[in-house]
């Protein structure tokens, strides 16, 4: 089931950003390949709707990028800074707890 439903945008922000800090963490990631990973998992995410949402990852502390190759060739590259590991170690114990909840009703 593809999600792309502008009414639960806000809800599934939360997910998606810690998508990209658990991505981030396993090593550099750019954009295109970000949009076909979440893709896989369901998320219908266009370039208009991503990069802003890496930029303010960026501008948080939670990522950092570089830029390899120049011209139209050139790729931003995105990892998890030490802030954006740290956020990501406590979203893991909250979304378990919350998945205890959700999905095996304790």
């Amino acid at each position: 089931m593809a999600i792309d439903d502008r009414d639960y945008q806000e809800i599934l922000s939360g997910l998606i950003r810690l998508h990209i800090l658990h991505h981030a963490v396993e090593g550099e990631l750019y954009g295109h390949w970000l949009i076909e990973e979440l893709g896989r998992h369901g998320y219908r995410m266009s370039p208009g709707t991503l990069y802003p949402m890496l930029h303010a990852l960026e501008r948080k502390g939670f990522l950092i990028s570089r830029t390899r190759g120049v011209g139209r060739r050139a790729r931003r590259l995105y990892r998890a800074t030490k802030k954006g590991r740290k956020a990501l170690d406590l979203a893991k114990d909250s979304v378990s707890e919350l998945f205890g909840e959700l999905i095996r009703g304790k």
